[in-house]
């Protein structure tokens, strides 16, 4: 957790600290239909199964656990932040975000940053994080979005040694973070249109300055080999063959982006170049579309808008992926949505793997209390049974969209039966000056005016109105 820096050991210290801070200003409008389109995502319940059966693939913690100064047993409960809109705004902190983390630090109260942003690898994120937050933060406490693709390198998914195509904001940043996370093989649409330029003739070769790596191998030219029904497995062998696609986060180059993924979608078991056979297919299920092995398709999150420099909300990952849906479905006639696996918030296996990671760090740092000589005299570490190190009681998602931070706490199901709590701030994306209605499961549990004021609230609820003990 983050190191304990001018904290304040009480909740009157807390209040007083930020007794000066101003109102953000910031409040775009979101309209409480711009969910439909992520709600539409075709989820792969068998992602969350899979897993689960992966052995080891949950993040190790570091085993230099930090304790707040205070020494206190954690708490039962925890905190999961948003960062843009709640703890930031564009490259500022938000008055009061900086104070609320290191207080909670300070009296070892878990707090994870959950975030639908990426574009970076963790360590990096983290590092940037903490200089602008002006707190220490660890990668134990920090998941982006595409965060749990790393969990896809082994088990029956066993992508490691696999090609992957990737794309996102600066592809050889996506390749670079997808080679850190363990991924061997990992391609572009630039690599593809370096390789053929002929697949999107709106771009001159000549001008096309984007960084490209050579193809591992050539792509299918179907007029050396034409497809058929009959055709062999030993046609493409030699041939590029993709076998998954990732969207890490918010795209740049749309145009090539949709043609590549879409030209994957089309082709027969990922091999670049071919088309199935099976499209539009009658008496094959969905008609035939993605029923001939083609990759499948991930995004990291869903969100139609964030909160930018601009002062109205401007297109996420979610817009791009209701784009490519939209072109989906004219390709389609309408006879089949697009099949894709979505994750982040507000989808249930980012909240839960989440939830593990809060859980675990609790029982670190409480083990490191045990050692350290805080805790009761006599009590050993391996006396840490199921009972004091239970799972967490509640995690207060503080969050500043209705339709991810908070529709994913009110609808995530705990395994460990953990209440999850959505507390909605007004430094964000959502206004409701500007119409944004919280109607189902985008109402929060409490709307405040910003993470301070959630912590305060969160506190009070939990009975440590003055800071000093309360119920854990």
């Amino acid at each position: 957790m983050a190191a304990a820096v001018f904290c304040r050991s009480s909740l009157r210290g807390l209040t007083a600290s930020l007794s000066s801070r101003t109102a953000a200003a910031f409040a775009p409008a979101l309209s409480s239909r711009a969910a439909s389109v992520a709600r539409r995502c075709w989820i792969d319940d068998q992602l969350s199964r899979r897993r689960r059966r992966v052995a080891g693939s949950t993040r190790r913690f570091s085993s230099d656990v930090h304790v707040g100064r205070t020494g206190r047993e954690p708490p039962s409960f925890a905190f999961a932040f948003d960062i843009d809109g709640v703890l930031l705004h564009v490259a500022k902190p938000i008055p009061g975000a900086p104070e609320v983390l290191k207080f909670l630090d300070d009296n070892n109260i878990p707090f994870i940053l959950l975030t639908n942003g990426g574009g970076k690898h963790e360590t990096e994120r983290v590092k940037d994080l903490g200089d602008k937050l002006g707190v220490q933060l660890s990668t134990d406490n920090f998941v982006q979005s595409h965060t749990p693709f790393r969990e896809l390198l082994e088990g029956p998914d066993n992508l490691r040694d696999k090609t992957v195509l990737v794309t996102g904001s600066d592809y050889e940043k996506c390749r670079a973070i997808f080679h850190e996370y363990g991924f061997k093989n990992v391609i572009t649409p630039a690599d593809i249109y370096s390789a053929d330029p002929t697949i999107f003739p709106f771009q001159s070769p000549k001008s096309y300055t984007t960084p490209s790596q050579p193809l591992p191998r050539p792509l299918y030219n179907e007029t050396a080999h034409p497809i058929s029904t009959t055709t062999t497995a030993s046609t493409f062998h030699s041939h590029l063959k993709v076998d998954a696609i990732f969207v890490l986060n918010d795209p740049r180059d749309w145009a090539l982006d949709i043609q590549v993924i879409t030209d994957l979608l089309l082709s027969h078991a990922g091999y670049a170049g071919t088309y199935s056979p099976l499209n539009n297919n009658p008496s094959v299920p969905n008609f035939g579309w993605q029923r001939d092995g083609q990759p499948p398709l991930y995004f990291s999150n869903a969100d139609l808008f964030w909160s930018a420099g601009y002062h109205l909300p401007r297109f996420g990952q979610g817009a791009f992926q209701a784009a490519l849906a939209g072109i989906w479905r004219r390709i389609t006639g309408g006879r089949a949505e697009l099949e894709r696996v979505c994750i982040g918030k507000p989808y249930g296996e980012t909240y839960r793997f989440a939830e593990r990671l809060l859980g675990k760090h609790r029982r670190e740092v409480l083990r490191e209390i045990i050692r350290m000589g805080h805790h009761q005299a006599g009590k050993e570490e391996e006396d840490l049974g199921p009972g004091p190190v239970g799972p967490l009681r509640t995690v207060y998602m503080v969050g500043d969209n209705p339709e991810s931070d908070i529709a994913g706490a009110n609808r995530h199901i705990s395994e460990g039966g953990t209440e999850w709590v959505s507390v909605l701030v007004r430094t964000g994306v959502w206004s409701e000056a500007r119409g944004g209605r919280l109607e189902g499961e985008f109402t929060p549990r409490e709307v405040v005016d910003d993470v301070a004021a959630a912590v305060k609230w969160a506190l009070k609820r939990e009975g440590w109105a003055q800071g000093e003990g309360g119920r854990s």
